[in-house]
């Protein structure tokens, strides 16, 4: 499913009025009954208020007001401002709105007398602002929306709260602070993005005839990740096949103190379904590591001395890249150390493969752009905000900045180094080189536990190891881990959530979406 900034929703309304014959006025009818028909389907009560700003957004809830007051409910409205600075559509449905009978006050009203009016009603109806906020709410408005979130009420937003930006989800100086949504033709990017996410609530996408060939254009470059769609990532395992048809891995993990990150890195690729996989290890750990490896093969690398490797290892890792991996994954707990920056410069240079990258390794990376762009085959970066500052260290980004825009930061470094970028966070976002971005729909809180990053590079890697092609090994990685995750929750509970609970969940996870009808 399309998720579009202010722009492109902008975009597909004018579109559908003037180049498709549908009038606004059918478009602002429409939106208005569904936000009617799903307050009757979510809260069944009689008594409620609907606030109104002087645009479109105000214009839908004019609808909604007048179709419930139509169906018997006890519905007042109250206008943010005078009823001549209007729109034109919402003026309009003003106007039918009052012949109809609903009772329209001031604003200011509310403001004098708030309990008078809130502790007889029981819903609260916000269309204030709608998508096209641009600048910090202040004033008269402000008043209102503490007043709103004051009152205990629940609220039903029309589109977005009022005071959350539709483009990154940040609250633009004061928020409503809603039940639940209800947004028309597609989902915005502040629905999905905190704190965004959290001011929405429950979310419902209504439909109210925009044409499909707008609502799916390929100019749209940011979808959400459902269900369905992870579930036909999923590659086919033919009846006539064996362990050479599924790929192999080599993973590059661990170090003296860090063997963890890599047990769990190279259990995560093998749930995954990757026919092979071998660990490269410092050899004076290679006997640690063969003693709780079963399935893993081991592959022994010179050592610095300390438990980590030596550069030495770059022509070991280098000729077994040649020779037999279908994929390099390095990261998982393997320390940052200057032989581990060239081992890492080595390996991007010469991949003859793809190569994923987390932890240690981006920061071993130290934002060489230049390197990244330099690589002849797919490198795929898996960074939580603060390894994503390290990427972009040159440019003065905070990680409050990053987590700001989220799709944006990893969009445009994609695109600048022709990677592909897995930020991780809430919610993981999967960024391709070519400008599309997908935003992770599963996972929960229980998952910010150590390890969970080490798990996920595994699965990246692995299923990468099936499919061989790194978009979609992202994006159902991503899924599967959050989905496991959420399985996990489910048995364990958050807070006593562990990263080696996602790996026993993975298989669970693919019987889900396989089964899914």
């Amino acid at each position: 499913m399309k998720v579009v900034t202010t722009g492109e929703m902008r975009r597909i309304d004018t579109m559908t009025i003037q180049e498709f014959g549908i009038p606004g006025m059918v478009l602002m009818e429409r939106a208005g009954i569904s936000v009617a028909v799903r307050t009757k389907e979510w809260f069944g009560r009689k008594r409620i208020i609907v606030i109104c700003g002087n645009g479109n957004n105000g214009g839908d809830g004019f609808v909604a007001a007048r179709q419930l007051h139509n169906e018997g409910w006890d519905v007042t409205v109250f206008l943010i401002s005078d009823p001549q600075t209007l729109s034109e559509d919402a003026m309009l449905q003003y106007l039918a709105a009052e012949r109809f009978g609903v009772p329209m006050r001031s604003v200011g009203d509310l403001l004098s007398s708030p309990r008078s009016f809130l502790g007889r009603h029981a819903l609260i109806i916000d269309a204030i602002l709608g998508t096209g906020l641009s600048k910090p709410v202040k004033g008269t408005l402000a008043e209102v929306i503490s007043v709103m979130n004051k009152s205990g009420l629940p609220i039903l937003s029309v589109d977005i709260p009022s005071g959350i930006s539709a483009d990154n989800g940040q609250v633009m100086g004061i928020a409503v602070k809603a039940a639940c949504t209800v947004t028309f033709g597609l989902p915005k990017r502040g629905h999905f993005l905190h704190p965004g996410a959290a001011h929405a609530g429950k979310l419902s996408i209504e439909d109210i005839g925009f044409p499909r060939s707008l609502t799916l254009s390929p100019d749209i470059p940011v979808e959400y990740v459902e269900r369905a769609y992870a579930s036909s990532l999923i590659p086919a395992r033919e009846l006539y096949s064996h362990k050479g048809h599924y790929g192999h891995v080599l993973l590059i993990a661990g170090s003296r103190g860090k063997t963890g990150a890599a047990r769990m890195a190279a259990k995560a690729s093998l749930r995954s379904g990757v026919g092979l996989l071998t660990v490269g290890v410092p050899d004076s750990l290679a006997d640690v590591f063969q003693s709780f490896f079963a399935e893993e093969m081991t592959l022994a690398l010179p050592d610095a001395g300390n438990g980590t490797l030596s550069a030495k290892s770059a022509r070991t890792i280098v000729d077994f890249m040649h020779e037999s991996a279908d994929v390099v994954a390095i990261g998982p707990g393997i320390g940052v150390s200057r032989d581990m920056i060239r081992i890492l410069r080595e390996i991007v240079r010469q991949a003859s493969c793809p190569v994923v990258i987390d932890a240690d390794g981006i920061h071993a990376l130290q934002g060489d752009k230049k390197l990244l762009r330099q690589a002849k085959s797919p490198v795929i970066l898996t960074p939580h905000p603060g390894e994503m500052q390290s990427l972009l260290k040159d440019s003065n980004t905070g990680i409050s900045d990053i987590e700001r825009d989220r799709i944006s930061a990893a969009m445009s470094f994609a695109k600048e180094t022709g990677t592909h970028v897995v930020l991780k966070g809430v919610p993981t976002v999967i960024a391709l080189p070519d400008r599309r971005v997908f935003i992770n729909s599963t996972g929960n809180p229980g998952m910010a536990t150590a390890g969970s990053g080490d798990v996920l590079t595994g699965m990246i890697a692995g299923l990468l190891g099936q499919i061989g092609e790194p978009d979609r090994a992202c994006i159902l990685g991503v899924y599967l881990h959050g989905l496991a995750g959420d399985i996990a929750a489910s048995r364990s509970g958050q807070h006593s959530l562990l990263a080696t609970d996602i790996i026993d969940c993975i298989p669970n996870a693919f019987g889900s979406l396989l089964s899914h009808d």
